[in-house]
């Protein structure tokens, strides 16, 4: 893959578009690219056969729908190699009966974790934190999220992201804290003077509610 254009471990930002790669995974070679025109959820785990780890891909499996749901795939990534994704995977199967269907990558040499600045340019092994990118249909970077390898994440708050986002998308608004599919979103602040000054209260002009979006 070329990493030129970003540099190892740059670090990505949120409007960025990630590097393409292809790569060997547990359903054969993927290619970023091709998940265009829908969206994609891309998260690093720090290793296969580790407690949070397993939590994490067990409720992902278990939640896989809701993400079809909103036309969004699974892709996971790792510095293990395929036949340990395999054996993990087979491991999950026959202990908590859930088959992990999305991809699960291999990063053994780091290129793709460096290129995405998930890792350090001088690390031997993406064991430090997790990291997720939540990507767009158009492949530019929505949302990114960061936790330490011993904090698991919150598949709820997954969902409630890529929600907010396509809300965002669909009805131009904002959403607030705490906002779920349903609730209604904030409109963007006036950017006119003369609609300040006649707004109907001191906040109005900044801070109102859309008209309640149909819930999905």
């Amino acid at each position: 893959m070329d990493t030129n254009s970003t540099g190892p471990c740059t670090g990505l930002r949120i409007g960025d578009t990630p590097p393409d790669f292809e790569a060997r995974s547990t359903i054969g070679p993927v290619k970023l690219s091709s998940y265009r025109g829908r969206w994609l959820v891309l998260f690093s785990h720090p290793a296969d056969f580790t407690p949070v780890c397993t939590t994490e891909f067990v409720e992902l499996a278990k939640e896989a729908k809701k993400f079809e749901k909103r036309d969004c795939a699974l892709m996971a990534l790792s510095v293990d190699s395929l036949f340990s994704h395999f054996a993990w995977l087979r491991l999950i199967k026959e202990r908590f009966d859930i088959e992990v269907r999305f991809p699960i990558v291999e990063d053994p040499t780091l290129v793709i974790g460096r290129a995405f600045g998930m890792v350090a340019p001088n690390d031997n092994d993406s064991a430090t934190v997790r990291t997720t990118f939540f990507i767009d249909p158009e492949g530019i970077i929505r949302a990114m999220t960061c936790y330490p390898a011993n904090v698991g994440r919150s598949i709820p708050e997954m969902l409630r992201t890529l929600d907010a986002l396509q809300a965002i998308d669909a009805k131009g608004g904002l959403a607030p804290a705490n906002w779920h599919s349903g609730d209604p979103m904030l409109k963007a602040p006036a950017q006119d003077l003369d609609a300040v000054y006649n707004s109907t209260d001191d906040t109005s002009w900044f801070l109102s509610d859309m008209a309640k979006e149909g819930s999905k």
